[in-house]
């Protein structure tokens, strides 16, 4: 029997990398599937190749001939690269229900990487105030999507509701596995941080100590990057699986929330650990105003910055329990990443 094509974005990167590297690591993946990636053209993509894995190259992400013929060369494409291009994504799709077209008999298959600051709120400004836990099983999450995409649009939230749109025009089922703050140190061969905790160390190594968002008193939740590229390899297995348990479509939006976290704990942990570094000189944290906080940390951008750093997003992931998920990471761990985390943003520094 041929091996199932995959194409993996951003394998370059935090959560592709780390995906990578898990389904490598995996038995039942590498017998099962013929794993290629998808980069730009550069020393990173002759690594890839220099140790056997296909590789597809691209100018950039609005390369969209070059991403539509490589999707349209593969069975499943896995989009890590960016969750916040619209047009990146819709390409990918394309390519599928292209080579869909051309073999009615392929079994096409697209899963799309988000996070929930697409559910947050807007505690600080006041734009939008709805505090609660989503669950993916038990609520439709596409139809909040819309809702709130007609009330302010965001850039991630408008590309995911493009990759349900784009997927049902093109006869090609999309999953979007949409994640709360990732933590850990990644598995992958080059970037190995994620995004907002990062930031914030970076941030605290200018200012001498730790800061947060207005009274951070935010809520969200967590997963530890190698128990969510446990979940891609679930999901990807369950999918050419008989069963096909995994849903697609307007009810295929996913979470992989482990426990929870408040911002404020954020930004304390980060003072506790510099300074037993030695990196900060002041263990308290401090609080930003909003615009304070955007000009640092998003490029001047509030609302990024309110709904990443400072809002409510809490969701339960039961339908990745259903499918037999079961993340290993404890709080504890959470607690005592902030040492590695940290460890890694002074050696990049």
């Amino acid at each position: 029997m041929a091996q199932i094509k995959v194409l993996i974005t951003g394998a370059t990167g935090y959560i592709g990398g780390s995906v990578l590297s898990q389904f490598l690591s995996s038995g039942q993946v590498t017998k099962a599937f013929q794993i290629s990636v998808l980069t730009r053209n550069d020393d990173r993509a002759k690594s890839f190749a220099s140790a056997g894995i296909k590789v597809y190259t691209i100018n950039d992400l609005d390369d969209s001939e070059a991403i539509k013929q490589a999707a349209s060369e593969n069975d499943i494409v896995i989009h890590t690269a960016s969750g916040y291009h619209m047009a990146s994504a819709k390409s990918l799709i394309e390519g599928l229900g292209s080579r869909k077209r051309q073999n009615p008999q392929a079994e096409v298959y697209y899963i799309h990487t988000s996070g929930t600051s697409n559910l947050a709120d807007r505690p600080i400004s006041k734009k939008y105030l709805e505090p609660r836990t989503f669950s993916d099983k038990d609520q439709d999450i596409y139809s909040y999507l819309k809702m709130r995409e007609g009330i302010e649009p965001y850039a991630q939230r408008t590309t995911d509701l493009a990759v349900v749109e784009t997927g049902k025009e093109q006869g090609v089922p999309t999953t979007i596995i949409m994640s709360p703050t990732i933590y850990g140190v990644g598995t992958g061969k080059f970037n190995r941080l994620s995004v907002q905790y990062p930031i914030q160390m970076r941030q605290a190594l200018q200012a001498g100590q730790a800061e947060y968002v207005g009274d951070g008193e935010g809520v969200w939740d967590f997963v530890h990057i190698v128990d969510l590229a446990i979940l891609y390899e679930t999901v990807l297995v369950d999918w050419v699986s008989a069963q096909r348990t995994i849903p697609v479509g307007e009810k295929g939006i996913i979470f992989s929330a482990t426990r929870t976290f408040k911002w404020k704990e954020v930004a304390d942990r980060i003072g506790k650990i510099g300074v037993g570094l030695g990196k900060l000189t002041n263990p308290v944290a401090r609080s930003l105003s909003l615009a304070e906080a955007a000009g640092k940390w998003t490029g001047g951008n509030e609302q990024l910055c309110e709904l990443a750093f400072a809002s409510n997003a809490r969701t339960s992931a039961d339908i990745a329990k259903d499918l037999g998920w079961v993340p290993s990471k404890t709080r504890d761990d959470w607690e005592q990443s902030f040492q590695e985390e940290f460890q890694e943003v002074l050696k990049r520094a």
